[in-house]
Formats: C-alpha cells, sequence, structure tokens
C-alpha cells in the first residue's frame, strides 16, 4: 500500500476519532440548556465531561496537523476555500474552552448563565458546521486549475450541506444525551433518556436522508454496505437507550458516527477534495501529497506516539468512568 493512501486512512481515522468523541461532549454542551433544570444539574453535565473535553480535541489537533503535513495542497485548498465557516469553528472552540474554564469563578447566577449560553453555542456552532464542511467536501466546490477556491460563501450553503450540518447537530444531540445517561443517575438520567427517543427519530430520518443522497451519488457498494451498517448500529443505541443499556447505546451511537465518517472517506478517495468545475481540478492522493521522504518520516513519527496519546486518553475514561449525580454536587 502506498504511503499516501496509508495517510488518507490514519487522517480518515483521526477524524473519525474526533467525531465521536467530541461528538458527545458538543452533545452536552448543547444539552445543558434543554436537560438541566437548576444549576446543579448544570453543574453535572458540565462535569460528565470535565475530565476529557480538551482530550477530545486533542484528535482534532493532530488530524489538522497531519493534513499539513501530509497534504499541503488539501490543506492550503481546504483553509482558503472554507475559511470562514472553520474561522467560526474556532472562535466558538476557544469561547466554549474558555466557559468551561470560568463559569465557576464567580459565585454569581447571572455571571454562570452567560457562560452556559456560551457553552451551549460554542457547541452548536461547530456540531452544525462541521456536517456542512464535510459535506461539500464530498459534494465538490469549486476548485480551478491552479487548486484555488473560487466559490463564495453561500456555494456551501446547498441542500445536501445543509442536510448535513443538521444529520450532525441532531446525531450529536443524541450521542451527547446517551453519554449523559451512561454517566448520572437519579432525574436527569432519566430525562436524558427520554430525550435521546424524542431526538433520535428525527436524526434517524435525517441519516436515512443523508446515507441514501451520499450512495446514490457515489454509488460504490462499500459507501452503500458501510451507511447500511451505521444506519442500523444507529437504531440499535436507540433500542439499547430505551431498555436503558446505556453502554450498548453509546457502543451504538459511537458506531453510527464512525460508519458515517467512514462512509463519507471512502466515498471521497481516491479524491481528498473533488471540484465540481472540473474533475481534472480535482485534488488527489497522489497530486495533493507531501514527498514521500517526509510521509516516511511522518510514519515513523505516528507509529511512535499514536499508542501513547491512546493509552493516556484511555486511561484518563478510565479513571473518571463512575457515574455522578446532583447529590455529588456540593452547594
Amino acid at each position: 500500500m502506498e504511503l499516501t493512501t496509508i495517510w488518507f486512512i490514519l487522517i480518515a481515522v483521526l477524524f473519525v476519532g474526533y467525531f465521536v468523541l467530541e461528538g458527545f461532549d458538543f452533545g452536552v454542551g448543547m444539552l445543558v440548556g434543554l436537560l438541566a433544570k437548576d444549576e446543579k444539574e448544570r453543574r453535572v453535565l458540565v462535569n460528565t465531561i470535565g475530565p476529557v473535553w480538551d482530550g477530545n480535541e486533542v484528535w482534532l489537533l493532530v488530524a489538522g496537523g497531519a493534513l499539513f503535513a501530509a497534504f499541503p495542497e488539501w490543506y492550503a485548498t481546504l483553509f482558503s476555500g472554507f475559511y470562514l465557516p472553520l474561522f467560526l469553528i474556532l472562535v466558538a472552540l476557544i469561547i466554549r474552552g474558555v466557559a468551561f474554564e470560568y463559569r465557576g469563578k464567580r459565585d454569581d447566577q447571572v455571571w454562570r448563565d452567560r457562560w452556559d449560553w456560551a457553552i451551549i453555542v460554542g457547541s452548536f456552532v461547530p456540531a452544525l458546521l462541521w456536517g456542512v464542511a464535510f459535506a461539500n467536501i464530498i459534494r465538490g466546490v469549486p476548485i480551478d486549475s491552479s487548486s484555488e477556491y473560487v466559490g463564495g460563501f453561500f456555494n456551501l450553503l446547498n441542500p445536501y450541506a445543509l442536510l448535513g450540518g443538521l444529520l450532525t447537530t441532531t446525531v450529536f444531540l443524541v450521542h451527547g444525551a446517551v453519554f449523559v445517561a451512561l454517566k448520572t443517575v437519579g432525574d436527569i438520567r432519566e430525562r436524558a433518556h427520554a430525550f435521546a427517543q424524542k431526538v433520535g427519530g428525527v436524526a434517524a430520518v435525517l441519516a436515512v436522508l443523508f446515507i441514501g443522497w451520499t450512495a446514490i451519488r457515489d454509488g460504490d457498494l462499500a459507501v452503500w454496505l458501510i451507511g447500511a451498517l451505521a444506519a442500523v448500529a444507529f437504531l440499535g443505541g436507540l433500542a439499547a437507550s430505551r431498555a436503558g443499556r446505556d453502554g450498548w447505546a453509546f457502543v451504538g451511537t459511537a458506531v453510527a458516527i464512525a460508519g458515517v465518517v467512514s462512509m463519507l472517506f471512502v466515498a471521497l478517495f481516491p479524491d481528498v477534495m473533488p471540484s465540481s468545475l472540473d474533475a481534472a481540478f480535482n485534488l488527489t492522493t497522489e497530486n495533493a501529497s507531501s514527498t514521500p521522504y517526509t510521509l516516511k518520516i511522518m510514519t515513523w513519527v505516528a507509529v511512535f506516539f499514536t499508542p501513547i496519546v491512546i493509552g493516556y486518553q484511555a486511561w484518563s475514561y478510565w479513571v473518571f468512568r463512575k457515574r455522578i449525580g446532583v447529590e455529588h454536587i456540593p452547594a
């Protein structure tokens, strides 16, 4: 297997990890304004992701760094063409991170309410715009012969991309509700179960529409199979949540997210950024990649450091694995 293909797969794996892990804490962030009835319950929700949310974002940093080093042409075209949505995602992530750190710095409810809104908005914006961005990458955008994006912001707001944004938002909400049910006890856990069932039906419909649209556009059997697996996993996760099997419910929604992201990368390969103007202008794993020597050095670095990062993150999840409730929150 060529190094360009290996690094395409590795970048896909990094984004799968990012959306599975960051997906539930985006969902929990949005649920701060939907599930919690008082300050103690909001603190419970924030505490479910407090020890892990910043570690989840490491996957995005590594994915961005790998993209820059392995496929510089892809990185340059993507970040210049998608400048505004990616800038909005970055600002939202910064505001969200600051809110987690600052909401408890003052004993003032107005202060905390404002930071809670920052958490909600800072979680909603990336959840929506990541779906819009990835759907546009699969659909193709106006790229000319110089590998320059020649469209405008409104080129990105097409029906397929907006469907992708609605899908990621609703699926992350369900994924977050399932995680809350897995990590909490008492009334808030029951409300999380009920919320997952209500929004899960909407997310399932959107998922079927998006997966079907993607598979029809691509026409590849592998895309159909992976998309079907993702849909079945999501429905299985909802069924497990209804039965109170929170661990299996979380596995189901996680597999569903991983399946959809994998489906998108399979549909994309061997392109990395198709042009809607002319297929001859497509960026591919070959014409967008770094030199073989660079890829070789990166491969050895990845072999050494990736197990360390995964091992540390797995350890942190194990340490903070217990459920919490309002009785664990001091006055």
